[in-house]
């Protein structure tokens, strides 16, 4: 069992994030804590020219009020946590941050894609200091 998980969600994909939050309930100690983690990805200068200037903000409060009621939904406690940058970096980063011994992600099962770009789930797989667990998802 596990002292401190990372359930990092994507909020375009809340039923998948509902999911791995059951799931880290059922793998926590007693006394132990959940992190709700959403990573708001930042838009690069030459494209933020053309956007509202709190669009990032924005995207920051929905995604807190989003994972806020996830909590209340399953009735499991969490922390709601939000950071902004790229979502391997930003899920390693709180990770490190909470000393977690779990991370918890969605991942879709890879296509052809994945082989050029790869996947979040794997940034986060190759470069953790504690386990992993992928919660696979098929596309569609």
């Amino acid at each position: 069992m596990y002292k401190k998980i990372i359930v990092a969600v994507e909020i375009g994909a809340l039923a998948d994030g509902e999911m791995s939050l059951r799931k880290a309930a059922t793998l926590l100690d007693t006394g132990g804590g959940i992190i709700l983690l959403n990573v708001v990805e930042e838009i690069p200068t030459y494209v933020a020219v053309d956007l509202p200037v709190d669009i990032v903000e924005g995207a920051a409060i929905d995604a807190r009020e989003k994972l806020q009621a996830l909590i209340v939904t399953t009735g499991i406690p969490a922390m709601v946590e939000i950071s902004h940058g790229r979502p391997a970096t930003g899920i390693l980063a709180s990770a490190d941050a909470h000393a977690a011994d779990l991370i918890i992600l969605a991942s879709h099962v890879p296509d052809f894609s994945n082989y050029f770009i790869g996947a979040t789930a794997d940034r986060v797989v190759r470069h953790a200091k504690c386990s992993v667990l992928v919660d696979r998802r098929k596309k569609g």
